[in-house]
């Protein structure tokens, strides 16, 4: 269990980004009312729960209704995470966690961010959804290990929302290589983690 808490935490911190997320978010609400921006961030965290929480829920049953089977999600998964992870390791911003040029260019005219680009596909984007649906979907119907990747998903989700309230600060502290280095770091680790996914993936599926 102590196994599958670390796995889901690392996997979320990794697919989600708190703290690149929470520097966004200060160039993104730089100069606008502190008020304002403690809602947008209330708010775009709580939409970006309700569809991860959607996913994590709701993704095995959409799988069984398309006949895709455990294995091939535990591989497709492990190879959309090492690739989100090469990219982490070199920097590179990528849609997976982040924005595109063309959606950060087009956030900086909103007033309010909280449900585009926070929400999503910061929060919730293509790499936290799968990774929800892959996690749960290794539980195997275990009640307590779900359990354990929904906890994992909202203490992630919890971090976010205390950086986002501090976004200034960690910007500030942390700085450009800051954080460089924490993605770094934290994209070895999705590395592998996703190729352990895929290995995994491939045993069970009796080709290997």
């Amino acid at each position: 269990m102590e196994t599958v808490a670390l796995v889901s935490l690392t996997t979320f911190f990794a697919t989600i980004g708190p703290v690149d997320i929470a520097a966004i978010f200060a160039g993104l609400t730089a100069g606008q009312e502190a008020a304002q921006v403690r809602r947008m961030a209330f708010k775009g965290v709580a939409i970006g729960a309700a569809i991860l929480l959607v996913f994590a829920l709701g993704g095995n049953t959409v799988l069984d209704h398309m006949g895709i089977s455990l294995a091939a999600l535990r591989t497709a998964g492990g190879i959309l995470l090492l690739l989100m992870a090469v990219n982490m390791v070199f920097a590179k911003p990528t849609g997976g966690t982040t924005t595109t040029k063309a959606e950060a260019d087009e956030a900086k005219t909103k007033n309010d961010i909280s449900v585009f680009p926070l929400a999503t596909p910061l929060i919730a984007g293509p790499g936290a959804m799968g990774a929800a649906v892959l996690l749960m979907a290794d539980a195997q119907g275990d009640i307590r290990l779900q359990a354990i990747v929904i906890g994992a998903l909202l203490a992630i989700l919890l971090l976010t929302l205390i950086l986002l309230l501090a976004a200034t600060w960690v910007q500030k502290v942390l700085g450009v290589t800051g954080l460089l280095v924490v993605s770094r770091v934290v994209g070895v680790l999705l590395a592998a983690l996703a190729v352990q996914f895929v290995f995994d993936g491939l045993a069970t599926s009796g080709l290997v």
